[in-house]
């Protein structure tokens, strides 16, 4: 049995492991099956936008929580954009 570590190991820690050193055995096998059914898709992506927002709009998005303001700020724009797209 493979010896286990006290703490987790930072990712410099474990770059400096041998590959011997590293437990793979919870990984499962990549056998034929998997590539049979395996396909290569393009990332997402979404294109940077450079927007001016009123002060007031800006700090309400980001009173709720700083971190994932543009995020709220896209839903918003595409709940609008829906409920745009399904009027008569």
């Amino acid at each position: 049995m493979r010896r286990r570590f006290e703490k987790p190991l930072t990712s410099e820690e474990l770059a400096a492991l041998p590959d011997s050193e590293i437990d793979t055995s919870d990984i499962p096998a990549m056998d034929e099956s998997f590539w049979k059914h395996a396909r290569v898709s393009p990332p997402r992506t979404k294109p940077n936008v450079s927007l001016r927002l009123p002060e007031d709009v800006l700090s309400f998005f980001k009173a709720e929580s700083p971190k994932g303001y543009t995020s709220r700020m896209a839903a918003v724009l595409s709940a609008y954009v829906q409920a745009h797209r399904a009027k008569p």
